[in-house]
Protein backbone atom coordinates (compact mmCIF):
# COMPACT_ATOMS: atom_id res chain seq x y z
CA UNK A 1 0.00 0.00 0.00
CA UNK A 2 1.21 3.54 -0.64
CA UNK A 3 2.62 5.41 2.39
CA UNK A 4 0.75 8.68 1.60
CA UNK A 5 -2.32 6.15 2.07
CA UNK A 6 -0.90 4.96 5.66
CA UNK A 7 -0.06 8.30 6.47
CA UNK A 8 -3.61 9.92 6.24
CA UNK A 9 -4.67 7.36 8.08
CA UNK A 10 -2.15 7.40 10.95
CA UNK A 11 -2.53 11.24 11.53
CA UNK A 12 -6.20 10.26 11.57
CA UNK A 13 -5.60 8.37 14.31
CA UNK A 14 -2.70 11.13 15.90
CA UNK A 15 -5.02 14.00 15.21
CA UNK A 16 -8.14 12.54 17.68
CA UNK A 17 -4.75 11.49 20.34
CA UNK A 18 -4.04 14.99 20.49
CA UNK A 19 -7.19 16.12 21.24
CA UNK A 20 -6.79 13.78 24.48
CA UNK A 21 -3.30 14.85 25.19
CA UNK A 22 -1.84 11.47 24.17
CA UNK A 23 1.73 11.30 23.31
CA UNK A 24 1.96 7.85 21.53
CA UNK A 25 -0.22 5.00 20.51
CA UNK A 26 1.66 1.09 20.39
CA UNK A 27 -0.70 -0.85 18.04
CA UNK A 28 -0.75 -4.51 17.92
CA UNK A 29 -4.22 -6.41 16.45
CA UNK A 30 -4.41 -7.79 13.40
CA UNK A 31 -6.87 -5.46 11.51
CA UNK A 32 -5.66 -2.32 13.12
CA UNK A 33 -1.75 -3.31 11.81
CA UNK A 34 -3.75 -3.81 8.55
CA UNK A 35 -5.34 -0.10 8.48
CA UNK A 36 -2.13 1.20 9.70
CA UNK A 37 0.71 -0.63 7.77
CA UNK A 38 -0.88 -1.73 4.59
CA UNK A 39 -0.27 -5.41 6.08
CA UNK A 40 -0.86 -7.68 9.22
CA UNK A 41 2.34 -8.92 11.19
CA UNK A 42 3.13 -10.52 13.85
CA UNK A 43 4.75 -7.06 15.83
CA UNK A 44 3.86 -3.93 16.62
CA UNK A 45 3.04 -0.20 15.22
CA UNK A 46 4.54 2.62 18.06
CA UNK A 47 2.92 5.61 16.65
CA UNK A 48 4.29 9.23 18.52
CA UNK A 49 2.27 12.16 18.06
CA UNK A 50 5.03 14.07 16.64
CA UNK A 51 7.75 11.63 14.93
CA UNK A 52 7.53 8.90 12.14
CA UNK A 53 5.83 6.21 13.24
CA UNK A 54 8.24 2.91 13.88
CA UNK A 55 7.29 -0.80 12.77
CA UNK A 56 8.71 -3.37 15.11
CA UNK A 57 8.36 -7.10 13.42
CA UNK A 58 8.46 -10.50 14.91
CA UNK A 59 7.38 -12.20 11.82
CA UNK A 60 7.80 -12.38 8.80
CA UNK A 61 11.26 -12.01 9.09
CA UNK A 62 11.42 -10.47 5.41
CA UNK A 63 10.75 -7.34 5.76
CA UNK A 64 13.27 -3.99 5.64
CA UNK A 65 13.39 -0.71 5.63
CA UNK A 66 13.72 2.33 7.25
CA UNK A 67 12.24 2.88 10.74
CA UNK A 68 11.18 -1.23 10.47
CA UNK A 69 12.90 -3.13 13.10
CA UNK A 70 13.54 -6.48 14.05
CA UNK A 71 12.87 -7.71 17.62
CA UNK A 72 12.35 -11.27 19.34
CA UNK A 73 9.97 -9.63 22.31
CA UNK A 74 7.84 -6.33 22.89
CA UNK A 75 10.31 -5.55 25.31
CA UNK A 76 12.73 -4.60 23.20
CA UNK A 77 10.60 -1.95 22.02
CA UNK A 78 11.19 0.77 24.80
CA UNK A 79 15.32 -0.20 24.37
CA UNK A 80 15.06 0.95 20.59
CA UNK A 81 13.14 3.87 21.48
CA UNK A 82 15.80 5.17 23.13
CA UNK A 83 18.42 4.13 20.95
CA UNK A 84 16.46 6.46 18.05
CA UNK A 85 16.60 9.40 20.93
CA UNK A 86 12.62 9.42 21.72
CA UNK A 87 11.66 10.58 24.26
CA UNK A 88 9.86 8.25 26.93
CA UNK A 89 5.64 8.93 26.51
CA UNK A 90 4.19 10.88 28.96
CA UNK A 91 0.34 9.49 28.32
CA UNK A 92 0.37 5.43 25.78
CA UNK A 93 -2.85 4.13 24.47
CA UNK A 94 -3.19 0.74 23.97
CA UNK A 95 -5.67 -1.49 22.37
CA UNK A 96 -7.91 -2.34 25.77
CA UNK A 97 -10.92 -3.27 24.12
CA UNK A 98 -8.87 -6.07 21.94
CA UNK A 99 -5.64 -7.58 23.57
CA UNK A 100 -6.20 -9.92 25.91
CA UNK A 101 -5.48 -9.34 29.69
CA UNK A 102 -1.71 -10.93 29.94
CA UNK A 103 -0.57 -9.03 26.91
CA UNK A 104 -2.19 -5.66 27.77
CA UNK A 105 -0.48 -5.93 31.48
CA UNK A 106 2.53 -7.23 29.59
CA UNK A 107 2.76 -4.30 27.38
CA UNK A 108 1.46 -1.73 30.15
CA UNK A 109 4.56 -2.88 32.21
CA UNK A 110 7.32 -1.99 29.17
CA UNK A 111 6.07 2.01 29.99
CA UNK A 112 6.11 1.73 33.89
CA UNK A 113 6.79 5.79 33.57
CA UNK A 114 3.84 6.54 31.41
CA UNK A 115 -0.10 7.05 31.99
CA UNK A 116 -2.32 3.83 30.09
CA UNK A 117 -5.22 4.78 28.36
CA UNK A 118 -7.07 2.54 26.61
CA UNK A 119 -7.30 3.37 22.74
CA UNK A 120 -9.91 1.09 20.89
CA UNK A 121 -12.41 3.93 20.74
CA UNK A 122 -10.01 6.13 19.33
CA UNK A 123 -8.89 4.04 16.63
CA UNK A 124 -12.25 2.75 15.97
CA UNK A 125 -13.86 6.42 15.40
CA UNK A 126 -10.43 7.02 13.49
CA UNK A 127 -11.72 3.94 11.21
CA UNK A 128 -15.27 4.84 11.00
CA UNK A 129 -14.22 7.54 8.43
CA UNK A 130 -12.54 6.58 4.62
CA UNK A 131 -10.27 7.49 3.06
CA UNK A 132 -11.06 7.68 -0.56
CA UNK A 133 -9.14 5.02 -1.40
CA UNK A 134 -10.93 2.88 1.49
CA UNK A 135 -14.22 4.13 -0.70
CA UNK A 136 -12.76 3.09 -3.61
CA UNK A 137 -12.16 -0.64 -2.18
CA UNK A 138 -15.62 -1.00 -1.06
CA UNK A 139 -17.28 0.13 -4.49
CA UNK A 140 -15.11 -2.98 -6.25
CA UNK A 141 -16.53 -5.21 -3.38
CA UNK A 142 -19.76 -3.87 -4.51
CA UNK A 143 -19.14 -4.66 -7.79
CA UNK A 144 -18.16 -8.74 -6.96
CA UNK A 145 -20.59 -9.02 -4.55
CA UNK A 146 -23.20 -8.14 -7.30
CA UNK A 147 -21.78 -10.83 -9.39
CA UNK A 148 -21.88 -13.20 -6.87
CA UNK A 149 -25.64 -12.50 -5.69
CA UNK A 150 -26.68 -12.68 -9.51
CA UNK A 151 -25.40 -16.18 -10.26
CA UNK A 152 -27.50 -17.43 -7.20
CA UNK A 153 -31.00 -18.49 -9.06
CA UNK A 154 -28.33 -20.56 -11.26
CA UNK A 155 -27.09 -22.86 -8.46
CA UNK A 156 -30.34 -23.32 -6.80
CA UNK A 157 -31.62 -27.05 -6.92
CA UNK A 158 -35.13 -28.24 -6.12
CA UNK A 159 -34.92 -30.32 -2.75
CA UNK A 160 -31.50 -28.62 -1.54
CA UNK A 161 -31.26 -28.37 1.82
CA UNK A 162 -30.61 -24.36 3.06
CA UNK A 163 -26.63 -26.10 4.12
CA UNK A 164 -26.35 -27.41 0.21
CA UNK A 165 -27.24 -24.00 -1.11
CA UNK A 166 -25.29 -22.24 1.07
CA UNK A 167 -22.24 -23.95 -0.06
CA UNK A 168 -22.94 -23.28 -3.50
CA UNK A 169 -23.04 -19.58 -2.65
CA UNK A 170 -20.39 -19.76 -0.79
CA UNK A 171 -18.55 -21.06 -4.10
CA UNK A 172 -19.84 -18.66 -5.83
CA UNK A 173 -18.34 -15.68 -3.55
CA UNK A 174 -15.00 -17.18 -3.39
CA UNK A 175 -15.11 -17.35 -7.40
CA UNK A 176 -15.36 -13.85 -7.38
CA UNK A 177 -12.66 -13.40 -5.37
CA UNK A 178 -14.02 -13.37 -1.26
CA UNK A 179 -11.17 -13.72 0.85
CA UNK A 180 -12.77 -16.01 2.97
CA UNK A 181 -12.33 -14.43 6.16
CA UNK A 182 -15.40 -12.71 8.17
CA UNK A 183 -13.82 -10.43 10.96
CA UNK A 184 -16.02 -9.04 13.61
CA UNK A 185 -15.34 -6.84 16.44
CA UNK A 186 -16.42 -8.08 19.78
CA UNK A 187 -15.88 -10.29 22.25
CA UNK A 188 -17.05 -14.06 21.03
CA UNK A 189 -18.36 -12.89 17.99
CA UNK A 190 -18.54 -15.47 15.66
CA UNK A 191 -19.90 -15.92 11.53
CA UNK A 192 -18.84 -18.06 8.98
CA UNK A 193 -18.67 -15.62 5.67
CA UNK A 194 -22.61 -15.09 6.57
CA UNK A 195 -26.05 -16.56 6.78
CA UNK A 196 -28.54 -17.78 4.53
CA UNK A 197 -31.88 -18.34 6.85
CA UNK A 198 -34.74 -20.18 5.73
CA UNK A 199 -38.61 -20.17 6.87
CA UNK A 200 -39.31 -20.35 10.84
CA UNK A 201 -34.99 -20.53 10.96
CA UNK A 202 -35.31 -16.87 10.29
CA UNK A 203 -36.76 -16.40 13.82
CA UNK A 204 -34.71 -18.30 15.71
CA UNK A 205 -33.07 -16.64 18.26
CA UNK A 206 -28.89 -16.51 18.46
CA UNK A 207 -26.25 -15.10 21.15
CA UNK A 208 -25.04 -12.95 18.35
CA UNK A 209 -25.16 -9.71 18.04
CA UNK A 210 -26.47 -10.05 14.45
CA UNK A 211 -29.48 -8.57 12.77
CA UNK A 212 -31.09 -11.90 12.88
CA UNK A 213 -30.08 -14.77 14.18
CA UNK A 214 -30.76 -18.51 13.30
CA UNK A 215 -30.29 -21.84 14.69
CA UNK A 216 -27.39 -23.18 13.59
CA UNK A 217 -25.97 -26.62 12.41
CA UNK A 218 -24.14 -26.58 15.66
CA UNK A 219 -23.83 -25.73 18.78
CA UNK A 220 -20.21 -24.25 18.39
CA UNK A 221 -21.71 -21.64 15.71
CA UNK A 222 -25.06 -21.38 16.54
CA UNK A 223 -26.27 -18.67 13.90
CA UNK A 224 -27.58 -18.84 10.37
CA UNK A 225 -28.60 -21.85 8.60
CA UNK A 226 -29.92 -25.23 10.49
CA UNK A 227 -29.96 -27.96 8.16
CA UNK A 228 -33.54 -27.57 6.95
CA UNK A 229 -34.71 -28.83 3.68
CA UNK A 230 -36.21 -25.90 1.59
CA UNK A 231 -39.65 -25.89 0.59
CA UNK A 232 -42.25 -23.88 -1.66
CA UNK A 233 -43.62 -21.21 0.09
CA UNK A 234 -40.58 -20.04 2.02
CA UNK A 235 -38.73 -17.31 1.59
CA UNK A 236 -34.53 -17.51 1.53
CA UNK A 237 -32.78 -14.88 3.08
CA UNK A 238 -28.85 -14.40 1.62
CA UNK A 239 -26.54 -12.61 4.10
CA UNK A 240 -23.16 -12.64 3.21
CA UNK A 241 -20.30 -10.49 3.96
CA UNK A 242 -18.25 -9.21 0.61
CA UNK A 243 -14.75 -9.40 1.79
CA UNK A 244 -13.21 -8.99 -1.59
CA UNK A 245 -10.39 -7.12 -0.51
CA UNK A 246 -10.28 -6.96 3.01
CA UNK A 247 -13.09 -4.54 3.38
CA UNK A 248 -16.23 -6.22 4.39
CA UNK A 249 -19.31 -4.83 2.11
CA UNK A 250 -22.36 -6.12 3.43
CA UNK A 251 -25.64 -7.16 1.24
CA UNK A 252 -28.84 -9.33 1.99
CA UNK A 253 -31.33 -10.25 -0.32
CA UNK A 254 -34.32 -12.33 -0.56
CA UNK A 255 -35.12 -15.33 -2.51
CA UNK A 256 -38.54 -17.61 -2.74
CA UNK A 257 -39.19 -20.88 -3.87
CA UNK A 258 -42.21 -20.31 -5.61
CA UNK A 259 -44.75 -17.76 -4.80
CA UNK A 260 -44.90 -16.20 -1.34
CA UNK A 261 -47.99 -15.41 0.64
CA UNK A 262 -49.33 -11.64 -0.10
CA UNK A 263 -48.33 -10.56 3.13
CA UNK A 264 -44.40 -11.42 2.70
CA UNK A 265 -44.17 -8.82 -0.63
CA UNK A 266 -46.27 -6.32 1.26
CA UNK A 267 -43.74 -7.04 4.13
CA UNK A 268 -40.65 -6.23 1.74
CA UNK A 269 -42.07 -3.24 0.35
CA UNK A 270 -41.74 -1.71 3.96
CA UNK A 271 -38.20 -2.66 4.02
CA UNK A 272 -38.00 -1.06 0.73
CA UNK A 273 -39.62 2.40 1.91
CA UNK A 274 -37.71 2.30 5.42
CA UNK A 275 -34.17 2.28 3.17
CA UNK A 276 -35.75 4.85 0.62
CA UNK A 277 -37.00 7.03 3.97
CA UNK A 278 -33.60 6.64 5.98
CA UNK A 279 -31.19 7.26 2.72
CA UNK A 280 -32.97 10.30 1.89
CA UNK A 281 -32.39 11.91 5.60
CA UNK A 282 -28.80 10.16 5.34
CA UNK A 283 -26.32 12.75 4.78
CA UNK A 284 -23.90 14.83 6.62
CA UNK A 285 -24.71 16.22 10.02
CA UNK A 286 -27.96 13.90 10.01
CA UNK A 287 -27.81 12.01 13.79
CA UNK A 288 -27.84 7.86 13.87
CA UNK A 289 -30.90 7.80 16.67
CA UNK A 290 -33.19 9.69 14.44
CA UNK A 291 -32.46 7.46 11.23
CA UNK A 292 -33.33 5.08 13.47
CA UNK A 293 -36.81 6.59 14.76
CA UNK A 294 -37.76 7.42 11.35
CA UNK A 295 -37.49 3.37 10.15
CA UNK A 296 -39.64 2.57 13.34
CA UNK A 297 -42.25 4.96 12.26
CA UNK A 298 -42.60 3.46 8.80
CA UNK A 299 -43.46 -0.03 10.28
CA UNK A 300 -44.93 1.36 12.80
CA UNK A 301 -47.41 2.65 10.64
CA UNK A 302 -47.26 0.16 8.04
CA UNK A 303 -48.47 -2.64 10.99
CA UNK A 304 -45.21 -4.30 10.97
CA UNK A 305 -43.27 -3.33 14.35
CA UNK A 306 -43.67 -6.71 16.00
CA UNK A 307 -42.17 -8.34 13.58
CA UNK A 308 -39.51 -5.93 12.45
CA UNK A 309 -35.85 -7.20 13.05
CA UNK A 310 -37.10 -10.26 14.73
CA UNK A 311 -40.40 -11.54 16.66
CA UNK A 312 -39.24 -12.88 20.21
CA UNK A 313 -35.76 -11.56 20.12
CA UNK A 314 -34.95 -8.39 18.41
CA UNK A 315 -31.94 -6.50 17.01
CA UNK A 316 -31.91 -2.95 18.64
CA UNK A 317 -30.52 -1.16 15.28
CA UNK A 318 -31.38 -0.82 11.41
CA UNK A 319 -27.80 -0.48 10.37
CA UNK A 320 -23.64 -0.19 11.12
CA UNK A 321 -20.44 0.93 9.85
CA UNK A 322 -18.66 -1.00 7.59
CA UNK A 323 -14.94 -1.41 7.19
CA UNK A 324 -12.34 -3.96 7.48
CA UNK A 325 -14.60 -5.54 10.13
CA UNK A 326 -18.53 -5.79 9.31
CA UNK A 327 -19.36 -4.29 12.95
CA UNK A 328 -17.86 -0.93 12.65
CA UNK A 329 -18.95 2.35 14.05
CA UNK A 330 -21.47 4.19 13.99
CA UNK A 331 -24.38 2.42 14.38
CA UNK A 332 -28.08 3.10 13.90
CA UNK A 333 -29.31 2.91 16.73
CA UNK A 334 -31.71 4.56 19.68
CA UNK A 335 -29.12 6.67 21.62
CA UNK A 336 -26.22 7.06 19.33
CA UNK A 337 -26.05 10.69 18.98
CA UNK A 338 -23.35 10.01 16.05
CA UNK A 339 -23.74 12.67 13.19
CA UNK A 340 -22.43 11.22 10.29
CA UNK A 341 -19.68 12.19 8.17
CA UNK A 342 -18.61 12.26 4.72
CA UNK A 343 -16.30 9.34 4.30
CA UNK A 344 -18.26 7.29 6.54
CA UNK A 345 -19.34 3.85 4.82
CA UNK A 346 -22.69 1.74 6.57
CA UNK A 347 -25.03 -0.86 5.92
CA UNK A 348 -28.67 -0.51 5.95
CA UNK A 349 -30.81 -3.79 6.60
CA UNK A 350 -34.38 -3.34 7.35
CA UNK A 351 -35.66 -6.63 7.61
CA UNK A 352 -38.95 -8.23 8.71
CA UNK A 353 -39.99 -11.55 10.27
CA UNK A 354 -43.05 -13.33 9.38
CA UNK A 355 -43.75 -16.81 10.91
CA UNK A 356 -44.21 -19.56 8.56
CA UNK A 357 -42.88 -17.78 5.49
CA UNK A 358 -39.36 -16.28 6.76
CA UNK A 359 -37.62 -13.15 6.46
CA UNK A 360 -38.00 -10.38 3.76
CA UNK A 361 -36.16 -7.05 3.86
CA UNK A 362 -33.08 -5.45 1.98
CA UNK A 363 -29.22 -4.43 2.59
CA UNK A 364 -27.09 -2.29 1.01
CA UNK A 365 -24.09 -0.63 1.87
CA UNK A 366 -23.80 3.07 1.56
CA UNK A 367 -20.94 5.65 1.80
CA UNK A 368 -21.47 9.04 3.00
CA UNK A 369 -20.79 12.24 0.71
CA UNK A 370 -20.88 15.40 0.54
CA UNK A 371 -24.51 16.22 -0.19
CA UNK A 372 -26.11 12.22 0.52
CA UNK A 373 -25.07 8.62 0.44
CA UNK A 374 -23.97 6.66 -2.58
CA UNK A 375 -25.20 3.18 -2.68
CA UNK A 376 -22.33 0.47 -3.16
CA UNK A 377 -24.20 -2.95 -3.55
CA UNK A 378 -26.46 -2.34 -7.02
CA UNK A 379 -28.38 -5.76 -6.89
CA UNK A 380 -31.89 -6.12 -8.07
CA UNK A 381 -33.80 -5.92 -5.08
CA UNK A 382 -37.56 -7.41 -5.79
CA UNK A 383 -38.15 -11.01 -4.25
CA UNK A 384 -36.54 -13.37 -7.21
CA UNK A 385 -38.10 -16.75 -7.08
CA UNK A 386 -35.73 -19.16 -7.47
CA UNK A 387 -38.06 -21.56 -9.70
CA UNK A 388 -38.07 -18.95 -12.43
CA UNK A 389 -42.21 -18.81 -12.15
Amino acid sequence: MVLPELKRRRDKIRSLMAQQNIDAALIACNVNLLYTCGQIISGYLYLPLKSPACIFVKRPNNITGEHFHSIRKPEQIVEILKEQGLPVPETIMLEGDELSFSEYNRLAAMFSESKVVNGTPIIRQARSVKTEMEVEMFRRAGIAHTKAYDKIPSVYREGMTDVELSIEIERLMRLEGNLGIFRVFGQSMEIFMGSLLVGNNAAEPSPFDFALGGKGIDPSIPVGTSGIQIQKGQSVMVDYGGNFNSYMCDMTRVFSVGKLPEEAYLAHQVCLDVQETVTSMAKPGAICEDLYNAAIDVVTKAGFADNFMGISQKAKFIGHGIGLEINEAPVLAPRVKVELEPGMVFALEPKIVLPEIGAVGIENSWAVTNEGVEKLTLCEEKIIDLLGE
